[in-house]
């Protein structure tokens, strides 16, 4: 049941993750170029990778600790934050659109 349950979700974790990639390279907050930390995504015009503000979000301080480690970064670390929540919202709203047709 739970391995049914993965299986029906992880694809669609996949596509939403791969929607909040493709946001935030085409509007230039985060790369990945091979000559840069071996080709891992960070923030454009940094050797920060995005990966550090993701752990940063799931530790205890968060965001604010975050921006005060990398106050440079505040723009672009709300950029993210709100290619997430794009991402986020037309995904529900696709969901919704399915619940509504089905």
């Amino acid at each position: 049941m739970l391995q049914t349950l993965f299986e029906l979700v992880l694809p669609r974790f996949n596509e939403l993750v791969m929607k909040i990639q493709q946001i935030i390279e085409r509007q230039g907050i985060v790369h990945s170029d091979p000559e840069i930390m071996s080709g891992v995504p960070v923030f454009v015009g940094t050797r920060v990778p995005l990966q550090t503000f993701f752990d940063y979000l799931e530790g205890e301080s968060g965001l604010a600790e975050f921006l005060e480690d990398f106050p440079h970064l505040k723009t672009p670390a709300l950029q993210v934050l709100e290619a997430i929540a794009k991402a986020m919202l037309l995904e529900q709203e696709r969901e919704t659109s399915a619940d509504s047709a089905g």
